[in-house]
């Protein structure tokens, strides 16, 4: 019977230690060193509205504002709506017809664009989220964005420069350019 309550103790405090104390720290941390990333990484226009995650890549579709990577998730249009999709590729085989008509369908926009058709903004990533675009594919819209905002190309290419992430650790990845943050930051010109 002393086993018995040893072990019913041990279950116990384990518990309380794992399914309290243990989230209760990390959430406290989280809250109170980085809030920003603990609650969503959320960027606020302006106005100071709500309009996404800097960690979720959304669709840009209009000749005023840089183009991101296609995805394959289906967002929901209105306010407060939710992604209808979740995380993942299309699981579309290399040979797949759908997935060609939609790679070839993409590649002639971007061309009736004056963009050369590059993997960011042809394929999307295996997530399907990926916020980020390649400096270089920023630098192929800059004549387009800024005909279409009345902007000189030069304060457009600054406003690339100036929302380049570096790499990790200055080591691990590419330099990459958030879209939303560098739509925001236009919108603010």
């Amino acid at each position: 019977m002393q086993d018995f309550i040893i072990s019913i103790r041990s279950i116990a405090t384990l518990w309380i230690l794992t399914a309290f104390l243990y989230p209760l720290l990390i959430f406290l941390i989280g809250q109170g060193i980085f809030p920003y990333q603990a609650n969503g990484s959320i960027l606020t226009n302006a106005q100071g509205d709500t309009v996404g995650s800097a960690l979720i890549g959304q669709t840009f579709t209009t000749d005023e504002y840089f183009w991101s990577r296609p995805s394959t998730i289906a967002y929901s249009e209105g306010e407060d709506a939710a992604p209808t999709g979740i995380s993942g590729g299309s699981n579309l085989a290399p040979g797949n017809p759908d997935l060609l008509d939609r790679v070839e369908a993409e590649a002639q926009r971007l061309r009736d664009a004056g963009i050369e058709p590059t993997a960011d903004l042809l394929y999307t990533s295996g997530s399907g989220l990926d916020p980020h675009i390649s400096p270089a594919v920023a630098e192929a819209q800059v004549e387009r964005i800024a005909e279409s905002r009345g902007l000189s190309a030069d304060e457009v290419r600054s406003l690339i420069v100036q929302n380049t992430d570096g790499r990790f650790l200055g080591v691990f990845g590419e330099p990459g350019v958030n879209v939303l943050p560098l739509n925001l930051a236009l919108d603010s010109l």
